[in-house]
Parts: C-alpha cells; structure tokens; sequence
C-alpha cells in the first residue's frame, strides 16, 4: 500500500489544480481564435458569393453599362464621359424592360442589387468603403471614355469591417474584371 504524506499531497493537487487550469484557459482562447476566424471567413466567403454570382450575370448579359445613382435612379454614363461609377446595370436580354443593377449605397456605405422583377434592393454587402466601384475598361485595363461593344468591367470593392469584441478592424479590398461572353 502506498501512503502519501500531507506535503506530497498538497504539491500533486497544486500541479494538478496549475495542469487543469493551463488546459482550461487554452481551451478558452482556442474557443475565442475560433469566432474570430469563423468571422472573417464568413465576411470573406459571403463576399465571394457575391462577386461570382456577378460575374456569372455579367457573362451571360446581352449589355452591361457603368452608371451612377441620382435622385434613386441609375443613369447610364454616355459616350464621352469616363466609363466610371458606383452602379452596374447589366441587361440579360434585348428586352430593354428587364434589368438587373448593382450598385454603391454612399449613405450608408452598402452594395445593393435590384432587378426589374423585384424593384426592391437587397443588401449584398455591408461597409463598402469605395464609391466608384465599377469601371468599363478596355483589354490592358485603361478607363475607357465610350461604350465599345468588347469592353472589361472592372469591379472593385474596399470594405471595412469594423471592430468587434475583441478582434481588431479590418480592411478587404476585392478586385476582379469580368467580360461578356456573348459579343455582337
């Protein structure tokens, strides 16, 4: 039979109490680094959808045309005028009625989507930081001034997400250009 005396006890149930305290608080940060990633994966994956399902309407369209929202409008950019702005109507058929658009809310810094079946905006994304986020670009990626039938649209996202508990702010800036497949 093995007998402990009261010295040797109080040292193992100290190491024991230093041992489960250790591995309590690594479980407690591990637990913490995990709703800090889950996140800013979310924020980057929702991002992500978005974008494709842009670029996926932005292939398929019959035209796409850079704008800017006036009045709660989006009107066109003409020849002549620098193929920037903080809207995106892209057009999925000759049916001029029809309309899908994407654009910049300044005032409240989100990007939003309407189309003309709905007529409602849906938020896409929150703390969009950049107003002029499309542009119709030519192949080497200079501003184009007209609207030439091959042209590149540039979308070009700065978000912030804010901070939260205990995780810092943080900057994304997302950029992709993406052209018709369908040319006349």
């Amino acid at each position: 039979m093995i007998a402990f005396t009261l010295p040797e006890l109080m040292v193992a149930i100290a190491i024991f109490s230093l041992v489960v305290t250790g591995v309590l608080f690594a479980h407690l940060y591990g637990l913490s680094m995990f709703h800090v990633t889950a996140k800013t994966l979310n924020a980057t994956d929702d991002t992500r959808k978005v974008i494709s399902k842009m670029a996926q309407e932005i292939r398929m369209c019959r035209t796409a045309a850079v704008g800017n929202v006036k009045a709660g409008a989006v009107e066109v950019l003409l020849d002549g005028e620098a193929q920037r702005g903080d809207a995106l109507v892209i057009r999925p058929s000759t049916n001029s009625s029809k309309f899908i658009a994407y654009f910049v809310n300044s005032s409240d810094q989100t990007l939003r989507r309407v189309t003309s079946t709905s007529g409602s905006a849906v938020i896409l994304a929150e703390f969009v930081t950049n107003s002029m986020a499309f542009s119709a670009c030519d192949y080497s990626g200079k501003v184009l001034t007209n609207t030439q039938n091959n042209r590149v649209i540039h979308i070009n996202f700065e978000i912030y997400q804010p901070r939260s508990q205990r995780q810092v702010a943080d900057y994304y800036k997302l950029e992709t250009s993406v052209t018709r497949r369908v040319l006349e």
